[in-house]
């Protein structure tokens, strides 16, 4: 790991935010570790940082900067508000229309045919988020730049469709809830997330 990686993470463990467990993932996988970024992200000047950090790492990945940030409601929204502060752009959340799961945008946000956008996640298990938020740009005409996240926590596998980066890659086992060594010693799953996996 590269020493700011190394850093971010003590930052989730000073804050409370590096949780070991049995966690059932968004993914719908099972995991003995689980990062939560909302610990992390509450305290203002850890938020403000890390989004400094990864505007870093997106301009390092970007051709120019982009019209908008925009992220995943409920895991991307300090994270994507604290990355368009620090590159100057506005900011953007699509949520899941409650009847069909799809990702859309609401309250009123648009963009324009010809935006140039990036993806802000908090983490990143099977990018299946990040990718639906990039397909309703591309549908709206947007060209998408780049993503990143805070953890990255495919072991840098996830493909989104763009160039991607993340503040720290991880490499954490995840199973099938079949397969979870963790299901078959009888310990209860909890699910930490902001929504149902």
């Amino acid at each position: 790991m590269t020493p700011q990686a190394d850093a971010v993470l003590e930052l989730f463990r000073e804050t409370g935010a590096y949780l070991e467990g049995h966690f059932r993932l968004t993914s719908g996988l099972h995991s003995a570790e689980y990062l939560q970024c909302a610990l992390v992200l509450r305290h203002p000047a850890a938020a403000e940082k890390l989004g400094r950090l990864l505007a870093a790492q997106l301009r390092a990945i970007v051709p120019s900067t982009p019209s908008v940030v925009v992220s995943p409601a409920m895991g991307g929204l300090i994270i994507g508000h604290e990355v368009a502060r620090a590159l100057g752009t506005p900011f953007l959340f699509t949520e899941r229309d409650p009847e069909t799961r799809k990702m859309v945008l609401r309250r009123g946000f648009t963009v324009q045919s010809g935006d140039s956008a990036v993806v802000v996640e908090d983490v990143i298990t099977t990018g299946g988020s990040t990718r639906d938020v990039v397909e309703v740009l591309t549908e709206s005409g947007a060209i998408v730049l780049g993503a990143g996240s805070i953890i990255d926590r495919s072991g840098g596998r996830a493909e989104v469709g763009v160039p991607r980066v993340a503040l720290a890659t991880l490499e954490v086992a995840a199973h099938y809830p079949e397969e979870c060594p963790l299901c078959k010693q009888g310990i209860p799953a909890v699910k930490p997330g902001s929504r149902p996996a």
